[in-house]
C-alpha cells in the first residue's frame, strides 16, 4: 500500500468535464501543486452520495483556503458516471476522475475485489498530496466512514 512519503504513480486517467472527455495523467493533475484526493468505493453509492462526497462539496472552500489547489474525487468507475454523479451532486468545485480500470487503485495498493458485487472497486480513503508526494493519508477501516471525512482532511491541513 503506498504510504506517506511515497510519490504517486505516472497513469493516465479518464475525465468528463462540461460534456468534454480528456485523458489527465497524474503529472497533470499533481505536479506543482498541493491536491487533496479521496476515494469512494462507488458512485451513487449509498455513504459515498450521503456523506462522502457531499462532505467535501461543503466544505470545498474552507479546504481550498488552506492552500490546497484542487480536490479530487476517484473512484473505480467509468468517466460518464463520474461525470454524472458531480452534476447530480453539485460537485462544480471538485473533479471527479475516473479509474474505469481499477489499474491505479490496484496501484497504489488501495483497491478491493468485491466479485460479483461491483469487482475492482476502490477501498475507502483520503489523501493529501503535495507535487506528487503523498504527504498525509487516511484509510478507512471496512464499513467505516471517519478518517476520510472532509472534516477529518480540514482539520489535517
Amino acid at each position: 500500500m503506498i504510504s506517506v512519503g511515497d510519490t504517486l504513480p505516472g497513469h493516465t486517467f479518464m475525465l468528463r468535464e462540461r460534456g468534454e472527455s480528456s485523458q489527465p495523467t497524474t503529472e497533470d493533475l499533481f505536479a506543482n501543486k498541493k491536491v487533496v484526493m479521496f476515494a469512494v468505493p462507488g458512485a451513487f453509492t449509498p455513504t459515498c452520495s450521503q456523506a462522502h462526497l457531499p462532505g467535501f462539496v461543503v466544505n470545498a472552500d474552507d479546504i481550498k483556503a488552506k492552500g490546497v489547489d484542487s480536490i479530487i474525487c476517484i473512484s473505480v468507475n467509468d468517466a460518464f458516471v463520474m461525470e454524472a454523479w458531480g452534476n447530480a451532486s453539485n460537485a462544480e468545485n471538485l473533479t471527479m476522475l475516473a479509474d474505469g480500470d481499477g489499474e491505479f487503485s490496484d496501484a497504489i495498493g488501495l483497491a478491493k475485489q468485491t466479485g460479483k458485487f461491483g469487482g475492482i472497486r476502490s477501498l475507502r480513503y483520503a489523501m493529501i498530496v503535495d507535487n506528487k508526494v503523498v504527504t498525509h493519508l487516511a484509510v478507512e477501516e471496512a464499513g467505516q466512514f471517519e478518517v476520510s471525512s472532509a472534516e477529518a482532511i480540514l482539520a489535517a491541513l
